[in-house]
């Protein structure tokens, strides 16, 4: 987001679609989309590079936000599309929201670069724009406590794709509110500044990230 800005910034949730997936935490890049579009005042709903799209205003930018309709797995496709559509500079202009396992609930952090750590959306996105250098805000989704071990017992795959419990939701709603502050800054101030803001590491410290 550092330089010079020509067109557009595109901010991505990574999720996938139908009503069934809509409060899991594979989908909190979604939801991330949503809570911007609710500042914003828009509706993600115009189909556009196989994505849910709806364009704003943040920072003084223009934001165009999408929801890609084609399924984590294949999430890249629709990114790519959306880079070529807008001629957009992936390391300049994308930002990448999405769920991290790896993260207890309620934190999130901010990364210019980065392996996929077994997240296949992200796989994906790599995949198709030939490069790990684009922007991630990563929201963390694992549980803490007693439910953590349940989770493990029910394996990753089975608790990201589970819709969460309501006190999780709690949490994860104030986590929106901050990834919208993040996005907000980063198109404002750049990378660094957002990423010596928001990655501060909690009291007690968290489990280790995957590319942490």
């Amino acid at each position: 987001m550092d330089g010079e800005r020509k067109g557009p910034a595109l901010v991505v949730g990574l999720g996938n679609p139908g009503i069934e997936y809509q409060f899991t935490p594979h989908n909190a890049g979604f939801l991330a989309i949503d809570r911007l579009a609710e500042q914003g005042g828009v509706a993600v709903n115009n189909r556009r590079c196989r994505a849910l799209t709806a364009t704003t205003r943040i920072a003084g930018r223009e934001v165009v936000l999408a929801k890609p309709e084609t399924f984590m797995n294949l999430s890249g496709i629709s990114v790519q599309a959306l880079v070529k559509e807008f001629d957009a500079d992936a390391t300049r202009d994308l930002i990448v929201i999405y769920d991290e396992i790896a993260l207890r609930l309620g934190s999130l952090r901010i990364r210019e670069r980065g392996s996929a750590g077994g997240h296949n959306g992200v796989k994906s996105v790599s995949g198709a724009l030939g490069s790990e250098e684009w922007l991630r805000i990563r929201i963390g989704v694992a549980p803490p406590g007693d439910e953590a071990a349940e989770s493990a017992r029910r394996g990753r795959k089975d608790y990201v794709l589970t819709p969460m419990r309501k006190a999780q939701l709690v949490i994860l709603d104030e986590v929106l509110d901050r990834t919208a502050k993040a996005v907000e800054m980063v198109l404002a101030q750049g990378a660094k500044p957002a990423m010596n803001e928001f990655n501060r590491r909690e009291n007690g410290g968290e489990p280790e990230g995957i590319g942490e």
